[in-house]
This record gives C-alpha cells, structure tokens and sequence, in this order.
C-alpha cells in the first residue's frame, strides 16, 4: 500500500477520474479525495416528493393529444426523464394491485394486494363521518418510499388524497399518515385506522361545500369541436344514453356530488384538497423530505363510460393537464420547484371497446363472455352433488357450485368438490377445454405451468407470476386474446396482462433528473427504488424493481 500512495502522490496533479476508476478496480484505494483538493459538494436531498398517479392514464394519450396540451402534463412530458415503455407489470391490472405497487417498488405477488376485492375493505376500519365500506391497509405487506424515510428522519411528513379509497391508502402502505378519500356526499374522509377524528383543516374545506357547489354546471368541450377528431355519435358509449356533448351535472345537489366522479371536476377537487393540505401540514419547508402522493381518477371513470377513443376522454385530459398546470404553478409560489421533485405514472391502461374505432388494432376482437360455460359447468356440478346455490354474482365473483371466478382467476372449492366425490383435477382440465373454447380466450394455465416457462419472452407468464404464487390458490389463470376484453356492462373495461392494459406512463421530473426519453423496458416497481436513489434513503426490505439509474443526474 505504501507502493501504491507514493504512486498517487505522483500522479496527484494530472490524476482523472476516469484513472482513479482503474485504480480502484485494480484494489488501490484511490478515489478517496487527493490532498488539497476541496471534496466535492453533495447537494441537499428534495425537500417534497410528489407522487402523482393518474387512473387509467395511457401512454399514448401524451401522444394523440400533445398539440392541445399546455399545462401540467405537457410540463412533465416534455421537461422530464420519460419512460416510453413503461408498464404495469403483474397479471391483473386493477386499480388496487396497481397503487400498491407504485411506492412500495414490489409486484403484488409480494404486497398481497393482486385483485381490487383483495385491496382496503375492511368492516373493522369503519368510516368517518360518512356511510360507507371501512377501508385500510391491512392486506398490504412490506413497506413503502414513505417509510423508508421516515426511518431515515422522524420529522418527514406525508399526505395521500384521492378521489377512490384503494387510491389513497396503497401507495403508502401501512403507514398511518394523513390519508383521505372522497365520500359521495361531498366530504373527504378517512377511517378509524388514521384516527377518531377529521383534523380541523379537513372539516374545514368540507365546510366549504365545493363539491355541491358544481350542480348543474354543464361539461362543454373546452376547445372548438373542430379540434377533435373523434365522432361524438357512438352508441355503445355510455350504455347508450347522454353520450354526446353537453353532459349536465344533475341540478341536485345531493345527486350532484354522488355523480361528480364521473366529471373532470372530480379531479379539480381533488387537487383543491392536496393544495389545501400542503398548506395545512406545512410539507415541504425541510430539511427533512415530505411527501405528497395523489391519485386522481376521472380519467378512469370517463374512459370506462366512454371509452379511451372517446371525444370525452380527450377532452378530460386536457382539462387533467390543464388543472394540473394550474396545481403546479400554485405549488411553486410557495415551495422552491430546486427543492420538489415529481414521479408521475397510472395504475393501468384501458382497452377499447370491441370493434369499435379505434386507435387501436381491435376490429376483429370481441367482449369475453363466460357468464353460458360458467352456467353450465354449475349446473352439471350441482347435478353431481357438489354443495352451493345457484351461480351469482357476489361483488363482481362469479360464484358456483364449488368454484369461483374474478378477472380471469379460477379458483374451486376443494372441500366442497371432495364431498362430492369430484376430482379437482379433471375439473380444471373441463373447465380449460371450455375456456378455450370461448371466443376471445387465448390462454388458460395452471399456475405451475408457467412457472416453466421462460418469463423473459412469455409476458403473459411473467406478469401472472408477478400476482401470484405457485403455492397460491388459483387453479387456472385465463388471459384473453390481444385486445379482447372481460365482458363489462358498465362500458369499456381493464383488468387484462395484455400490454393494452399494462403500459403506463412513467415520468420523473425535477432537478434530480435528466430529461429525455428512454426506451428501455421499465416497470412501476422501478419508480421506488429509483425515488430511493434520488432521496438517499435505503429500502427496509428486498424489491422487485431496480433503479433507472441514468435517468438520474
């Protein structure tokens, strides 16, 4: 070593770093800093993270509408480190295994959030001040960005606001931080897992009424039809009814904030409340790093009713952008933009409805429909003695003599198949044959079958995987074809592991990142690690995401 330091020494005044790099790989120490030369200057973490994740927002929306986009959007598209391949990356893509995998950086194979029914309702976490479902984190596993860094300094402050429950609790896990959600009549709240009370500063934005305030305001397009491509006279949106322009909020009040989620006023209110809050909470001023994680869902609710085709998404998004711009412009006049940095990505895509126009290639698709197989492998399982009643919905799960079945998940009843003498595994190869044979099914496997395969190339595989375990209790995981989609009453639909589904934005945005595009393969689960980087904290457990570290600076 004494070798090695007078070498250094020599070499002090002309020394690079691209030399100290070999040095060190060959074992001397020599990237610590030369005599005389000042150490180099780390700058001061992000004193506020802004985690935006917006419902059903795709990919491609950036690009169909980025001549009309000016705000918010367009300021995180354009200046920031975008992602252009960017997924979702596990088998069901829902709104709850999506927000449970944005902060935490694990798969929901990992969280224990895989399905919506599997996400925050809990009777024993009733709400407060409101009716309704009780809602917490008590599925989730692990931990999340937000305890990471409270681990790191106490003092670290956080908010979760969204319109939906699952929205506001799953990005940040199990921590019990400030967290609400909108309530139809009106009012934010939270349950009794946060607290006994509303805080004073909740109550009193509710007291202000903003939600009633928007009765009988018509959605107009906000630029000249002439903008927008898209036909407004397609009858399969909105079941039929009310789908052109203009769309009235009832005149009611009480009807009008039960029906607000439904309308680009939604997230208006939703970010009036965020702003609200950082004021009240004070996140933000430092030194530690606060955190503000929205999700805002009309997107979801307009592309559901409409369609992601639809001249009324088109219109929601530019009014998202333009509300969001708004929100930002606020932020900054009372927090250092040097001092915020911003992830922004979605829960999952949506698909558009089967044959229709499209931007995408669906004209041959079709709605899944396995309501008549189901039927009537319940009745011939009733016939053979297994215990049950009648096939039913319960909750969006078709379930059966012995058997259930949500969002392509076939699990059965095994006691009940026993006492009836029915062996299981015939039955899973019936029912694979029947859902083979129904139009718009492409795949139906066992679990330990794709445990085979190899998931770098088979996606479909992997992202199932990504769900659940091989010791979990599905007994067969259907995929529809490309494009296809479960078939929904309610309007165009998500829930698929196609990429339809799957891909979503993924952007950070701030001082800490270079802009640019990137196209490589990147995952949500990748967002954690890569915030974990950028705010010097270390995750509490092992991820599944990796940091995109060169989008870092």
């Amino acid at each position: 070593m004494q070798i090695a330091a007078l070498f250094l020494t020599f070499f002090e005044t002309s020394m690079n770093r691209k030399l100290c790099y070999s040095l060190t790989m060959l074992g001397f120490a020599a990237c610590a800093p030369m005599p005389n030369t000042p150490p180099v200057e780390q700058a001061p973490p992000p004193r506020l993270l802004v985690f935006i994740t917006v419902d059903a927002l795709r990919p491609d929306y950036f690009v169909r509408f980025d001549k009309h986009l000016i705000g918010g959007l367009a300021r995180l598209y354009r200046n920031g480190a975008v992602f252009t391949n960017g997924f979702q990356d596990h088998g069901i893509t829902e709104t709850a295994p999506g927000h449970s995998a944005t902060m935490s950086g694990r798969f929901p194979v990992h969280t224990g959030i895989s399905t919506n029914l599997t996400g925050v309702e809990d009777p024993n976490s009733p709400l407060i001040e409101v009716q309704g479902l009780g809602a917490s984190p008590f599925r989730f596993r692990g931990t999340t960005v937000t305890d990471w860094l409270i681990a790191k300094d106490p003092r670290t402050r956080v908010l979760s606001v969204s319109r939906k429950d699952r929205g506001a609790i799953l990005p940040i896990g199990r921590s019990k931080q400030p967290v609400f959600w909108y309530s139809g009549n009106g009012n934010f709240t939270t349950s009794t897992y946060y607290g006994a009370t509303l805080p004073e500063w909740v109550r009193e934005f509710n007291a202000r009424k903003l939600a009633a305030a928007y009765a009988g305001r018509d959605w107009q397009l906000l630029l000249p039809e002439s903008e927008y491509p898209e036909p407004d006279s397609v009858p399969v949106e909105s079941q039929g009814t009310g789908f052109t322009f203009p769309h009235v909020l009832s005149r009611n009040a009480d009807s009008a904030t039960r029906l607000l989620p439904d309308f680009p006023w939604m997230d208006d209110l939703t970010l009036a409340f965020a702003l609200h809050g950082i004021s009240a909470l004070d996140l933000g001023r430092g030194p530690q790093t606060d955190v503000l994680a929205m999700s805002l869902s009309t997107t979801d609710a307009v592309g559901h009713r409409y369609g992601p085709d639809s001249r009324e998404v088109h219109d929601q998004v530019l009014r998202l952008d333009r509300i969001l711009g708004q929100f930002l412009d606020s932020l900054f006049r009372i927090r250092n933009e040097s001092d915020v940095v911003i992830a922004l990505t979605a829960d999952h895509g949506m698909s558009p409805f089967p044959g229709i126009r499209s931007y995408d290639p669906n004209g041959d698709v079709v709605r899944v429909n396995v309501h008549p197989l189901l039927l009537e492998m319940n009745t011939s399982l009733a016939a053979a003695g297994v215990k049950g009643t009648g096939l039913r919905n319960v909750r969006g799960i078709m379930v059966g003599h012995g058997f259930l079945f949500d969002s392509g998940v076939l699990e059965l009843d095994h006691a009940a198949l026993g006492a009836a003498n029915v062996n299981a595994d015939s039955l899973v190869e019936r029912f694979r044959a029947a859902f083979l044979r129904t139009p718009g099914i492409a795949r139906a496997d066992r679990i330990s079958e794709l445990a085979q395969r190899d998931t770098v190339t088979d996606h479909i595989a992997r992202r199932w995987l990504h769900a659940f375990q091989t010791t979990d209790t599905p007994a067969l995981l259907v995929t529809p074809a490309p494009y296809s989609s479960w078939f929904a009453a309610y309007g165009a639909t998500h829930g698929t592991p196609n990429d339809v589904d799957a891909r979503v934005p993924i952007i950070f945005y701030g001082a800490a990142f270079r802009p640019g595009r990137y196209e490589q393969f990147a995952r949500v689960v990748d967002m954690a690690p890569t915030l974990a980087q950028v705010l010097r904290v270390t995750p509490a457990e092992k991820l599944d995401g990796r940091p995109l570290s060169n989008a870092i600076r």
